[in-house]
């Protein structure tokens, strides 16, 4: 069972992440970690296919709760012309496991870093039954990673 008391980010996806910083950033009082683009991201989708990608995105350093900003290429899952992606992110010991557990429950998955044959890998996008708030599973083993890149490392 997922603890929500682990929920670290809200995520939103936006037309032009400099923009959303700025805004984002006065509005709420947060200053950023460095940008972050990886150029060939690949997503897993639940056709069973995956789909690459172009994804800027950044974290607010302030936390413990922290904003998500993310931006995608056309016509991917991180498209800001498709999609809103508003989310909540929490850390989880076991992607794979806990994606199982709310699929049992009805939950439809979005998204994943794998496929079901490799657990999801580092994290996975769910919705819950009849519509709702998207939750991203994320492994907590990222957690230094992510805790390093807020204090300022790039």
């Amino acid at each position: 069972m997922i603890d929500y008391q682990r929920l670290f980010h809200t995520g939103f996806i936006v037309g032009d992440l400099r923009e959303g910083m700025d805004r984002y950033g006065a509005s709420m009082g947060v200053t950023w970690a460095a940008p972050r683009v990886i150029e060939a991201m690949r997503l897993w989708r639940p056709s069973g296919e995956f789909e690459q990608l172009r994804l800027e995105y950044v974290y607010s350093a302030e936390g413990p709760q922290h904003i998500e900003l993310l931006r995608g290429s056309a016509g991917s899952y991180y498209d800001p012309a498709t999609e809103h992606g508003f989310h909540v992110g929490v850390w989880v010991d076991d992607v794979g496991a806990e994606t199982e557990g709310l699929l049992a429950r009805g939950w439809a998955i979005r998204a994943a870093g794998a496929g079901q044959e490799d657990g999801y890998g580092n994290f996975s996008y769910l919705a819950p039954p009849n519509g709702g708030m998207v939750v991203e599973l994320v492994s907590q083993a990222l957690l230094p990673g992510f805790e390093a890149w807020w204090a300022g490392a790039v």
